[in-house]
């Protein structure tokens, strides 16, 4: 895939563009941009995995030139995927500021800044010959995946989006830490001088014992001290499970809204939906399921009986029918004539390419064009086009219920 047409170099408007594509969009297994995000994360766990195989002096001793250019090679790639993505982000920002500023947001964002730790601390301690350090870096390419790991995104939003309530509980953990350890410091300060003493150390045992770890080197001897530890590890039980349902209860809800998002963008490419409003999209995402298909999967074959209507939202699928074969890509739909006539399939349908569809469902097929007469319209309306196109899927199939009809 050449990415520079001939003639033609950094100065070229679209050469930003189709980089920015391929290194920002989340496409589909087929893709350059598929197979480039693979490639990363291949580089990604090699490198890791070199870091951690280094730590071992032995493997060190035997592999040491062979991890050091796993390293070498890790940094050089990582570097220039930092440098593409500074380049390529200048007009594609919501702000659409200037290209520096553009440059500027993303160097400081989130995301800029785990892009550039993944590489530049580890190439400065190669570079100064630092290995035991370069070791203990080994881990930062390992954040690279919050980029490519839509869970790890998910649960990075709930924590942000519920940054005050976990806050309020840490505010709450320290003042319970601090209850704590000063009533048995007040209890045991004379009888373990050297273990609690101060309130410091007395913070120590509150934490561990809060935290349900129980180390073991700080206990209270006295029965008034024992007494408080009983209610200090009841109360840990519950300091540890109110950010566990805070962060818990916010990844699902991130998740639920990440579906709603990819499904609505997914309707979007679908035309026979443009025309809806917000409301009639949100009715008809509720009936819909999405479905992916990897290539060459066959998704209904001739015979079957016809249950769902299918939206091809990314992706290209073949019918095979008896006079020829059909191929339909994105933003069309088919099924719909089946439905309408409740017959048989009439061709085998079957993925060309890792494909994504929206499933409707017959029984939920009918009830929303019963009530959405514009979109039963538009479904009734492009039936009749392909009505008029010979070898069209929907010709076939009603051609086929026409003789069932005269069979009965």
């Amino acid at each position: 895939m050449r990415l520079v047409p001939r003639g033609r170099g950094l100065r070229d408007p679209n050469l930003r563009d189709r980089l920015y594509e391929l290194l920002e969009h989340d496409p589909l297994a087929y893709s350059a941009g598929s197979r480039f995000i693979k490639i990363i994360i291949g580089v990604i766990v090699l490198d890791v995995v070199a870091m951690i195989l280094a730590s071992v002096p032995d493997l060190d001793a035997r592999f040491g030139a062979l991890f050091s250019g796993v390293t070498i090679v890790s940094i050089i790639v990582f570097a220039l995927e930092y440098a593409a993505r500074l380049w390529t982000v200048a007009g594609h920002t919501p702000r659409k500021g200037s290209a520096l500023a553009d440059r500027f947001s993303y160097a400081f964002s989130a995301l800029g800044i785990i892009d550039l730790m993944a590489f530049l601390p580890a190439g400065i301690a190669l570079a100064t010959g630092r290995h035991a350090t370069l070791a203990a870096l080994g881990v930062l390419p390992f954040f690279k995946l919050i980029r490519y790991s839509p869970a790890m995104r998910s649960l990075l939003a709930a924590v942000h989006a519920e940054r005050r309530a976990l806050i309020g509980c840490v505010v709450i953990l320290t003042g319970v830490v601090l209850t704590f350890a000063s009533l048995l410091y007040a209890i045991e300060r004379d009888v373990q001088p050297s273990k609690l003493g101060t309130i410091p150390d007395a913070m120590w045992w509150a934490i561990v014992t809060l935290g349900t770890v129980g180390y073991g080197d700080v206990v209270p001897v006295t029965a008034l001290g024992k007494f408080v530890s009983v209610f200090a590890i009841i109360s840990g039980f519950a300091m540890i499970a109110l950010p566990v349902a805070i962060i818990s209860t916010a990844f699902a809800e991130e998740l639920k809204r990440r579906d709603f998002v990819v499904t609505w963008g997914m309707l979007a490419r679908v035309p026979l939906f443009s025309h809806l409003s917000a409301s009639e999209i949100a009715d008809v995402m509720r009936l819909l399921r999405a479905r992916t298909i990897e290539q060459g999967e066959v998704l209904v074959r001739r015979g079957d009986a016809a249950s769902s209507m299918y939206f091809i939202t990314a992706g290209e699928v073949e019918i095979a029918l008896p006079s020829q074969q059909v191929r339909l890509a994105d933003g069309t739909f088919f099924g719909e004539i089946a439905l309408l006539h409740k017959t048989k399939r009439s061709g085998t349908v079957t993925a060309t390419r890792k494909t994504r569809l929206l499933l409707l469902d017959a029984q939920d097929f009918h009830a929303l064009i019963a009530r959405m007469p514009t979109l039963a319209a538009h479904v009734h309306e492009t039936a009749r086009a392909r009505l008029e196109e010979t070898g069209d899927l929907a010709a076939a199939e009603l051609a086929q219920a026409e003789r069932e009809g005269t069979d009965r």
